[in-house]
């Protein structure tokens, strides 16, 4: 089993909610592997807690959709849905679509630093082989455009269902998807909503959502053991998108 850090007593965050924290995070990152079976005594020893706050964040994962607890079995890590993973993606993206759009009649100048400083953190982190701190200031990213909207109950929407989803994008950033074009991708939707264009903000944010479909199959195929059988098919390639002009006079894919 992964050796976890001991939760820091100080912090004034409920005990659950950080064992919660340390767990998803063990679980997205593949430090717990899909199918391994987690003991309550074991996490609690070593994070240096109760057996009851673990209990209750094993309870909150298995809601997530990360757990099961099987009565008299144990508790296991859940395999990798691809259906949960589209269903996942169809949702993030109706919620981030609207959230970018009104950013861009909302967000600050100070709002815009931000994200252009994340971005330059995350172009140094491209030659990075473990992807962690890219995937910390990747979310951060996304936070930002949700705080610039002013949508905070929206990223909470999107933060309870992309779980699956954020399994699938720490395993391909190593292995299906170039941290360079993901960062590119930031930078064209924040440079539009800079230019307070939520045509092409929208478009840039689609395109950049999408991107799961296309290393999603791989991933599945090469790593099957860590993949739930559950009858869908992961998708053979990303849906292509007809261009069309956005109102700034640039293409759009949406």
């Amino acid at each position: 089993m992964a050796v976890l850090s001991r939760i820091d007593a100080d912090s004034a965050e409920p005990i659950a909610r950080r064992v919660f924290r340390v767990l998803r995070a063990a679980i997205v990152s593949m430090q717990f592997r899909p199918g391994q079976a987690l003991s309550e005594q074991e996490i609690a020893d070593q994070l240096g807690v109760s057996r009851q706050p673990v209990r209750e964040a094993f309870i909150k994962l298995s809601e997530a959709g990360l757990l099961t607890i099987r009565p008299q079995r144990g508790t296991f890590v859940v395999k990798i849905s691809v259906k949960q993973v589209l269903d996942a993606r169809f949702v993030r993206e109706a919620v981030e679509l609207a959230v970018v759009r009104k950013s861009c009649e909302t967000i600050t100048p100070a709002g815009i630093a931000t994200l252009r400083g994340l971005i330059a953190a995350q172009r140094e982190t491209a030659e990075d082989p473990a992807p962690d701190r890219f995937l910390e200031l990747d979310e951060a990213f996304h936070r930002a455009i949700a705080d610039a909207a002013d949508c905070d109950y929206a990223w909470r929407i999107v933060e309870e269902t992309k779980a699956q989803m954020d399994r699938v994008r720490y395993l391909s950033l190593p292995h299906a998807t170039p941290l360079k074009r993901l960062i590119a991708q930031h930078e064209a939707v924040a440079e539009a909503i800079a230019a307070r264009d939520p045509a092409r903000a929208e478009a840039a944010m689609g395109l950049h959502l999408r991107e799961i479909l296309t290393s999603l199959p791989e991933l599945a195929t090469r790593f099957p053991d860590l993949f739930h059988d559950d009858g869908t098919a992961a998708p053979a390639a990303a849906p292509a998108r007809p261009a069309s002009r956005g109102r700034s006079g640039g293409r759009r894919v949406a």
